[in-house]
C-alpha cells in the first residue's frame, strides 16, 4: 500500500467553497488508467487530475484528468488548479513568491502557464489553449437545444448568436438562451443533451449574455462524463471563443471576455477569456482564474 498525498482546491474563486471543487493527487507514479479512473469516482468532483513527472525535464509536469466517468484530454479548471498548487508548493521550496511560468504536459498537447501566489493558499493563474476552437460537429436546431434544456424554441437565441458546435479538445453544443431568467430554469434533458452533443462527449454549453460589455453567465451540463452540471468549465469557455468568433465579428486585436459560471448552483466562479484576433482570425485563447486551497490529506493506495 503507498501513501499518495492529494490536495483539493475551489477554482475560478478566491473563496472556499465557491468556484468549481478540484481534487488534484500528487506522487501519482505507478497508477494506471483503472485506478485513476476509480480514485476519480471515489472523489466524485467533475475532474480529478494526476500530476506525474513530466517526458520532458524542462517543463512542470504531466497531467492526467479524470472526470467521474472518463479521462479528458484537455480540462481548464484543473489546469488552472493544478498551476496554482505547483507553482504554491515551488514557492513555499524556494521562497520566491513572484510570478512562475512553465509548461505542462496534457493528453491535447503542451499547455503553457503563467501562476502567481497571492497569499498562504490562493494563487491567480492563466495558460494558453492548446489549440484553438473548431466546429466539432453539426449545429443543432433551436427545437432541438430547447428541448435539451427544458425550454420553449423561442427562448433560445439572442442578438446574432445561435445554436453552434465548437470545441478545443472535445466538442459542446453551444446553446445561446435569451435571458438570465431562462438560463435560470434549464432543466437539462439527458436524453435531448446526447441527441445535439458529440457522441464522444455529450455535454452541451447554455449561455447568456449580462450586459452589451462582453460579459455572459453559464450553465454545463455534461450526462456523458457523469456530470449533472459543472461550476466552472474552461475548456467550454475556451471552446466559447469559436462562438464569440462566429457571432460577436471580433475585430482585429484583444479581447476580454468575462464568464460567470455555477452561480444557479451556489458555486459562483469567474473565468477569465481571452482572445487575440490578428487579419480576422482567431490567432490564440487564454483562460484565467484564481484558486484556493481547501483540503490537504493522504490516499493509502
Amino acid at each position: 500500500m503507498s501513501a499518495r498525498r492529494f490536495v483539493t482546491l475551489d477554482v475560478f474563486t478566491t473563496e472556499p467553497l465557491k468556484g468549481n471543487p478540484l481534487a488534484v493527487v500528487l506522487d501519482s507514479e505507478g497508477l494506471d488508467d483503472a485506478r485513476m479512473q476509480k480514485i476519480a469516482a471515489e472523489f466524485n468532483l467533475s475532474e480529478t487530475v494526476f500530476v506525474f513527472p513530466p517526458e520532458n525535464t524542462r517543463h512542470k509536469a504531466a497531467l492526467r484528468i479524470f472526470t467521474p466517468g472518463a479521462e479528458l484530454p484537455f480540462a481548464g479548471h484543473p489546469t488552472v488548479g493544478a498551476a496554482v498548487l505547483l507553482a504554491l508548493r515551488a514557492a513555499e521550496e524556494s521562497g520566491y513568491a513572484g510570478p512562475q511560468a512553465f509548461a505542462l504536459e496534457e493528453r491535447a498537447g503542451l499547455v503553457t502557464c503563467a501562476a502567481e501566489p497571492l497569499g498562504a493558499g490562493l494563487g491567480r493563474a492563466r495558460f494558453r489553449a492548446p489549440g484553438l476552437p473548431r466546429v466539432t460537429h453539426a449545429a443543432a436546431s433551436p427545437a432541438a437545444i430547447a428541448a435539451a434544456l427544458g425550454l420553449d424554441a423561442g427562448e433560445i437565441g439572442f442578438g446574432a448568436h445561435a445554436p453552434s458546435a465548437w470545441g478545443v479538445a472535445k466538442g459542446f453544443a453551444m446553446a445561446p438562451v435569451a435571458s438570465l431568467d431562462a438560463l435560470a430554469r434549464v432543466r437539462p434533458n439527458d436524453a435531448a443533451i446526447r441527441a445535439v452533443a458529440p457522441e464522444d462527449h455529450a455535454a452541451i454549453y447554455a449561455y447568456t449574455r449580462v450586459d452589451m460589455d462582453l460579459t455572459f453567465r453559464a450553465r454545463m451540463f455534461a450526462p456523458g462524463l457523469g456530470i449533472v452540471e459543472d461550476p466552472a468549465t474552461g475548456s467550454a469557455a475556451a471552446s466559447f471563443a469559436g462562438a464569440l468568433m462566429q457571432f460577436e465579428k471580433l475585430g482585429d486585436g484583444a479581447h476580454d471576455v468575462v464568464i460567470h459560471q455555477g452561480v444557479e448552483m451556489g458555486r459562483d466562479s469567474r473565468i477569465d477569456l481571452h482572445l487575440m484576433v490578428e487579419g480576422g482570425k482567431l490567432i490564440g485563447v487564454e483562460i484565467g482564474g484564481e484558486a484556493v486551497v481547501v483540503s490537504e490529506g493522504t490516499l493509502r493506495l
